[in-house]
């Protein structure tokens, strides 16, 4: 009966789309309402983000272990591989997740749920765009997605909230057990659907890794994103992403709900971070391990490892962040130039693409498949700080990057300038 309860409210947020005529008046917030530390953190998780997205576009992820060990890093490159698993590998989406249900409660402190929900189908209509088009490694599809589930769950006390997101975050290792010594395999038709794709397309294991690198019209690169986007649903499927971007949008939502992000100086955070280390060093050295080493030990364990590490990793980098951010002089540029990125994340997120897409693919200077790790890593530090000081220009005249001001344009259903007055 609850649940039924549930699915109807979720229905009729669905056909309640348009705003209300009450909430019209209220536009998005100005530059005077943001809080600094949220953008700030969100800068940095694109950093993160940047360093996990770099060796898909160089395509060096698509090598095989031979032809990653014959290029002239091969060896550091390696070592720089475990690092990307222990220190990157899912910590900062995780962030951008645990902030995206931050922003959620922000939201509802001005909005209404249909609102929300139109600004969800609008995110999904973007997301699509980009997996379509641009890149087939959108996260964006799947956290519009996760938006819309997050509505059932807000009317729920803090205390169920917790246990909800918890059996959220862990169901993925449940299914993966079940995979493991039950024979469940949700993600077989995706599978299956992705590589007939591929067949028809002409992409085999042979060329997948240099497709891109080759492809020097568009549409032989449409071609590779038609079945990525086939891929990309079955990595999605395959691992089961949506139960723990939900449980973590609802872990987000109530560090919202109750504000911590403007009572830092009332929270234990030293201590807090002394607890995250701890559990976050020796879970996260044991999955980069069991992921450079194919899962020695199991699907089941290495799901569990990932699990183990990524949130208290992630709650690592954010009370790191909060407590260096409460010690440094306000004179500082750091924290105010992180959050101009932060600010244009959606832009820049997609910006990350297209950068990949001329360094990378045969439409711009088709250097993929030609660089290792090192090179990987840098590259992506040199572009996010390129981001950083183009966004830091942009914002000097206007009010929101041009992705973020088209998003609220179409949420609101009214115009208002991009330039600042």
């Amino acid at each position: 009966m609850q649940k039924s309860k549930f699915i109807w409210r979720f229905i009729k947020n669905l056909l309640t789309l348009c705003p209300k005529r009450s909430n019209m008046t209220k536009g998005p917030i100005t530059e005077k309402q943001r809080y600094l530390i949220l953008d700030a953190l969100r800068g940095f998780a694109l950093l993160g983000i940047a360093l996990a997205n770099f060796p898909e576009f160089s395509l060096w992820t698509f090598l095989s272990p031979v032809e990653q060990m014959e290029m002239a890093t091969g060896g550091i490159d390696q070592v720089v591989n475990f690092f990307r698993y222990m220190l990157v590998d899912g910590k900062f989406y995780t962030i951008f997740s645990l902030l995206f249900g931050v922003g959620f409660s922000l939201f509802l402190q001005r909005h209404s749920l249909s609102r929300f929900l139109r600004r969800m189908v609008i995110l999904a209509a973007i997301g699509l765009c980009h997996l379509l088009f641009i890149w087939s490694g959108d996260i964006l599809l799947l956290y519009a997605v996760g938006g819309m589930l997050l509505t059932l769950f807000i009317r729920l006390s803090d205390r169920i909230l917790l246990l909800v997101a918890g059996v959220l975050i862990l169901l993925p290792v449940v299914l993966d057990a079940l995979t493991e010594f039950g024979g469940l395999d949700l993600a077989r038709p995706f599978y299956e659907a992705w590589w007939n794709q591929a067949g028809a397309q002409g992409i085999t294991e042979s060329n997948f890794a240099t497709w891109l690198r080759d492809a020097d019209t568009y549409q032989k690169m449409f071609a590779f994103l038609v079945q990525g986007a086939y891929e990309r649903m079955w990595e999605f499927v395959s691992g089961h992403r949506l139960p723990r971007v939900v449980g973590l949008f609802i872990l987000g939502y109530l560090i919202g709900k109750h504000r911590f992000y403007v009572r830092l100086s009332e929270l234990p955070m030293a201590k807090w971070l002394d607890f995250c280390i701890f559990y976050a060093i020796p879970t996260s050295m044991l999955y980069a391990w069991s992921a450079v080493n194919g899962n020695p030990w199991g699907l089941t364990v290495h799901s569990l490892l990932y699990t183990l590490s990524v949130i208290p990793a992630a709650f690592t980098y954010i009370l790191g962040f909060c407590v260096a951010y409460q010690h440094t002089p306000s004179s500082y540029k750091f924290f105010p130039m992180m959050a101009f990125t932060g600010r244009m994340a959606l832009s820049n997120y997609i910006g990350q693409s297209l950068i990949g897409i001329l360094l990378f693919y045969g439409l711009g200077l088709g250097l993929g498949t030609s660089f290792g790790m090192v090179s990987i890593a840098l590259t992506a530090i040199a572009v996010f700080v390129l981001q950083t000081f183009l966004s830091s220009l942009w914002l000097r005249s206007f009010q929101f990057g041009p992705l973020e001001w088209l998003w609220r344009l179409l949420t609101y259903g009214h115009y208002f300038p991009i330039r600042k007055q």
